[in-house]
């Protein structure tokens, strides 16, 4: 019976060794550019799904989330904040969003692959590892009307974000990638694509 136990603790001191080696060795890429192994991808993949569903199981949404006046401040949000990585309707990801590893999703499927307290989660909290920052400094109402804005996001054309980008402007938003405010003529497709 001892010599199985000082058996199953020599395999575990040099599965221990192993991997302070293997760590010390640097042979693992970290390189942004180096994708993942296909198991490394496919656990933290499993990883970060599972994840945000056990800690937004019990996020409940506001029943006022097609409210228009939310869509509209959710816009201002998005378009400052998450359209240069994420993208959206008729403007490309920015360059440092296209040097990212994972790269940010483009999120006009993000409404059908995750609920609303989902994406509530993973806005108030990012993902590590992943590039996507956190806003615990924002409101709730700030949150969930980013979360009503990603709502409408499927299916949405250029135009009609472009229009939404200017009606919240209009009412007192941010202009994007800090360009101008709202009172200086702009485009509206090309003030959501942050070049005014």
């Amino acid at each position: 019976m001892k010599a199985i136990g000082a058996t199953i603790l020599a395999v575990l001191a040099a599965q221990a060794l192993g991997a302070v080696a293997f760590i010390y060795s640097g042979v693992f890429n970290v390189a942004a550019t180096d994708p993942h192994w296909h198991l490394t991808y496919a656990i933290l993949e499993a990883t970060r799904v599972r994840s945000i569903k056990a800690q937004a199981s019990g996020v409940k949404p506001p029943a006022d989330l097609t409210d228009h006046k939310r869509v509209v401040a959710g816009t201002s949000h998005f378009a400052e904040h998450c359209s240069s990585c994420h993208s959206a309707p008729g403007v490309e990801s920015g360059e440092l969003a296209k040097g990212m590893y994972p790269q940010p999703p483009v999120l006009t499927d993000a409404a059908s692959q995750w609920s609303s307290g989902e994406l509530f989660w993973i806005i108030r909290n990012g993902i590590k590892m992943s590039g996507m920052p956190g806003w615990p400094d924002h409101s709730d109402e700030d949150i969930w009307n980013i979360v009503a804005f990603l709502r409408q996001l499927p299916g949405m054309s250029e135009k009609h974000y472009g229009n939404l980008v200017k009606e919240s402007l209009e009412v007192g938003g941010h202009a994007t990638h800090g360009g101008p405010k709202a009172d200086q003529e702009c485009a509206p497709e090309h003030r959501a694509a942050g070049h005014c």
